[in-house]
């Protein structure tokens, strides 16, 4: 996959764990892969809400229908593109055939896949959260329900392509979220340790994915969800991304305690 580094270089690997050693000798005497974060990708590492709102509201113009406002339609996102097409549709009070709704979606992703990057941008936080934790020794990879090609254009538009280790789609696997095998798949992909592995996300299909995977979740508050994120019982909530570092830590996770230090206490 273009521009997406899947495994690490082994002499990189090498040289960053001899500069941590002392933070996570145990990894050191078991060979152990460094800890994997994985990100849930719309409304978890980027606010794509812009574009995928002028992407339906394209959709409907062409069918003759008028715009949403841009509140009422972010509120509709979160499901997929199809679920979008659907919920705008709905919202005019129209149901179309599946194979009138299969072609819409075609239009759908050719619009968007020009488009991706128009408004959508990295939440606050994101570059330096990824900074922190890569300092540290940790890998990342994304598993998504975009499509695995829209999900790497998208970013890649946005610079961050090559921090991750996979960035697995809907498509990727012949199962997706909320199904625990696409990320139990994606973590293999990522050469990591489902036991070495914490779940980012914004959405009730991330938390339920991470429950049936058996890994501990940490969402975000600021996504793509019809309810608060915190109905559905994450190990963490947070607000921000400067909040992820405690959050991880306060999983209380075994492996955690001889890798999250405070910055402070870091070889320099």
């Amino acid at each position: 996959m273009p521009g997406v580094r899947r495994h690490v270089n082994e002499g990189d690997y090498d040289l960053d764990h001899a500069r941590f050693a002392p933070y996570f000798p145990f990894a050191m005497q078991q060979n152990l892969p460094p800890p994997l974060l994985v990100f849930d990708l719309d409304g978890t590492l980027a606010d794509t809400a812009g574009d995928l709102v002028a992407t339906l509201n394209v959709i409907l113009a062409r069918e003759g229908l008028s715009a949403i406002e841009y509140t009422k339609a972010r509120a509709m996102v979160g499901g997929g593109a199809r679920a979008l097409i659907q919920r705008g549709l709905y919202a005019h009070g129209i149901k179309v055939s599946e194979s009138r709704l299969d072609e819409l979606l075609a239009d759908f992703l050719a619009y968007y896949e020009a488009h991706i990057a128009d408004k959508s941008a990295l939440f606050p936080g994101v570059s330096a959260a990824l900074d922190r934790f890569e300092e540290a020794g940790f890998a990342f990879a994304v598993c998504t329900n975009k499509v695995e090609s829209l999900s790497v254009l998208l970013l890649t538009a946005l610079g961050i392509a090559g921090r991750f280790r996979a960035i697995c789609g809907r498509n990727t696997f012949a199962v997706s979220k909320p199904k625990g095998e696409a990320l139990l798949q994606t973590i293999a992909r990522a050469s990591g340790d489902r036991s070495r592995a914490v779940m980012i996300g914004d959405s009730k299909t991330d938390i339920d994915t991470a429950r049936d995977a058996g890994v501990p979740i940490v969402a975000v508050n600021f996504g793509y969800t019809s309810e608060p994120i915190g109905t559905f019982k994450p190990d963490r909530v947070i607000g921000h991304f400067d909040e992820l570092w405690d959050a991880v830590e306060a999983l209380g996770l075994a492996w955690a305690k001889s890798v999250i230090r405070p910055s402070a206490e870091l070889p320099l």
